[in-house]
């Protein structure tokens, strides 16, 4: 026995089940998140200058690399995927979410091996990202030698 929906109850349906946002919080908590990601940065870089005596430059990679490390290990524990769902933006956006974004499908796929499941499915979000953002930079590349030719620069 089938039954037949009308648009209006299946419209109404999908309007129940769907979960309602609020931008204000959503915005908001991506704000101070991704501001307390940049803080905790901050604190290290600092902490490497001040405290070790790195140049800014060497305390900076430091930095990179222990922000990564640290999604890397939240990733693994599956408490960055709680972060980012509650910050959004805020935790996707900094390096710590392109950390995330490399690690989450080789964690997934590790039982499909090494090759096939880590190496295939490792670069799924990342690859993307890193292809767009070597062509963008390629781009601006050419356009800063253009403009410098044409004496603009």
């Amino acid at each position: 026995m089938k039954v037949k929906q009308n648009d209006e109850e299946y419209n109404k349906y999908v309007e129940s089940v769907t979960p309602r946002h609020n931008s204000f919080v959503n915005c908001l908590n991506a704000f101070w998140v991704g501001g307390l990601i940049c803080v905790i940065g901050q604190g290290i870089t600092n902490l490497f200058i001040n405290q070790f005596g790195y140049a800014k430059d060497d305390a900076s990679g430091f930095t990179a690399i222990i922000l990564v490390l640290t999604s890397v290990i939240l990733t693994s524990f599956n408490l960055y995927k709680k972060i980012a769902k509650f910050a959004g933006a805020g935790a996707l956006v900094p390096i710590t979410g392109f950390a995330n974004s490399v690690a989450s499908p080789t964690i997934e796929y590790k039982k499909e091996g090494e090759v096939f499941g880590k190496g295939v499915k490792i670069f799924t979000i990342a690859g993307p990202v890193i292809l767009f953002g070597i062509f963008t930079s390629w781009c601006a590349g050419v356009l800063y030698y253009i403009l410098t030719l044409a004496g603009l620069i």
